[in-house]
């Protein structure tokens, strides 16, 4: 038995089986969902950066977040692949000629993860444990205790760049949520290039800082990184209030299940720490 289901983001229908049993997933956020709904067993191919769960690293992987063998694809004969949107949008329109392709649009809010993370069971034919993890979701979100202090927190990402994030950003949403304020966050921006003679005007109370993946860097690398840039005068530096994000893989860069149920309460931890 089959059904049809429509990609909004391809504006492309598909006819996948009632029950997708091979699966490939190039998101590293998909590819966590799909292990916390009990499905890792389906899933027969991922991409060089799904580490999470540990078990995730023991399956095939299949190419990058852009590049993969369309041959080898062929002769897994998968029933479903799942993309996202934005720096994978053209690599799922060109899988989409051969495969049912089915891109996650990339989240710009915290309440968007959950629904993202819900639409993949959904779109796999997992229904029941599609909304079991929304339910785990909202109850792990639900249970945080904002600050009734604001801060001004700044938040950098090492993408081989130095990245900072605005309004359209679920970083930006999650600051908010625990009761702080981005310092970038009126800016109509997903992301952008920190302007370092702006960051010196708005001086955070905090800053929160994450390395490159498979990086590990410590304090003084940090310091130093932000003193090549004439930052050392930021109070949040001078004052010690900065944070570096668990390592070694993404942590707030990644938009997975556990931004909701690890990220957020980290995030919740070390700001209530700095008031």
């Amino acid at each position: 038995m089959s059904r049809k289901i429509y990609c909004e983001v391809l504006e492309k229908e598909l006819i996948l089986p009632e029950r997708c049993e091979r699966i490939i997933s190039f998101s590293p956020a998909v590819t966590e969902a799909l292990f916390m709904m009990g499905l890792g067993e389906k899933i027969i191919g991922v991409s060089a950066f799904c580490v999470r769960p540990p078990e995730a690293r023991k399956k095939p992987i299949l190419g990058s977040y852009t590049n993969v063998n369309i041959d080898r694809l062929l002769s897994l004969k998968p029933d479903l692949i799942f993309t996202t949107t934005g720096y994978q949008r053209d690599f799922a329109s060109k899988l989409s000629k051969h495969f049912n392709v089915y891109a996650i649009a990339l989240p710009s809010t915290v309440s968007a993860i959950i629904a993202t993370c819900t639409e993949v069971g959904l779109a796999a034919g997992y229904y029941d444990q599609a909304r079991d993890l929304q339910k785990k979701l909202l109850k792990a979100l639900n249970s945080l205790e904002p600050s009734n202090k604001s801060l001004k927190v700044y938040v950098e990402i090492d993408f081989g760049m130095p990245v900072t994030f605005g309004a359209y950003s679920y970083i930006t949403d999650a600051i908010n949520l625990v009761g702080h304020k981005n310092i970038f966050q009126d800016f109509h921006r997903e992301w952008l290039e920190p302007d370092s003679n702006l960051l010196r005007e708005k001086d955070p109370d905090v800053i929160i800082y994450e390395p490159k993946m498979f990086k590990e860097e410590g304090e003084e690398e940090f310091i130093e990184k932000f003193s090549k840039r004439g930052l050392a005068d930021l109070r949040a530096l001078r004052e010690k209030r900065y944070f570096i994000t668990p390592r070694p893989y993404d942590f707030l860069a990644h938009h997975g299940p556990s931004f909701i149920l690890e990220a957020l309460s980290w995030l919740n931890k070390v700001l209530a720490s700095s008031k």
